[in-house]
């Protein structure tokens, strides 16, 4: 997955973008920073990863 240029995952001010991605069986949780989550079966845990990691400070 590319990763877009120019983002900061330091800056405070930053917005997290978050998307779930399908690979085969399992659904991952990606956002622009570079974070992503771990492989999960389950659609609607990968989306609970995405909001608690927007939600971080």
């Amino acid at each position: 997955m590319a990763q877009q240029e120019g983002l900061d995952p330091d800056r405070e001010d930053q917005v997290h973008r978050t998307t779930t991605v399908e690979q085969g069986r399992f659904c991952v949780a990606h956002c622009v920073c570079g974070w992503r989550g771990p492989a999960r079966r389950a659609r609607s845990l990968a989306r609970t990863d995405a909001r608690g990691h927007a939600t971080e400070p």
